[in-house]
């Protein structure tokens, strides 16, 4: 078993050289298509949006409340609020659903 250890991790590095290494040997010139320039523009939010949002709804221990703090955020968001305020009143809205939650 700790032999293969080695062969696991090699193979990573390889493959995680590969697909960084790899885009910028092959691609030289610019990306015309228009289809192929959007997908690419959006793959690092949808990615980061995959990450977060179970994360979210899981993170508070109740999905219900992860919930209401998921419908804030997006709200204050959508508002124009900064990050800092964002995330405090996603955590009050958190504690508060708990609460609320916990008495019924």
């Amino acid at each position: 078993m700790s032999g293969n250890i080695y062969v696991y991790i090699t193979v990573s590095a390889l493959v995680s050289f590969a697909v960084r290494v790899l885009p910028l040997t092959l691609i030289r010139k610019k990306i015309e298509n228009r289809f192929l320039r959007s997908f690419l523009y959006y793959v690092p939010y949808v990615t980061l949006a995959i990450m977060t949002f179970p994360a979210i709804i899981e993170a508070a221990g109740n999905p219900l409340a992860g919930a209401v703090a998921l419908a804030v955020g997006i709200i204050l968001s959508w508002l124009g609020a900064g990050l800092f305020p964002v995330a405090v009143c996603c955590c009050i809205s958190v504690f508060a659903a708990q609460y609320l939650l916990a008495l019924l």
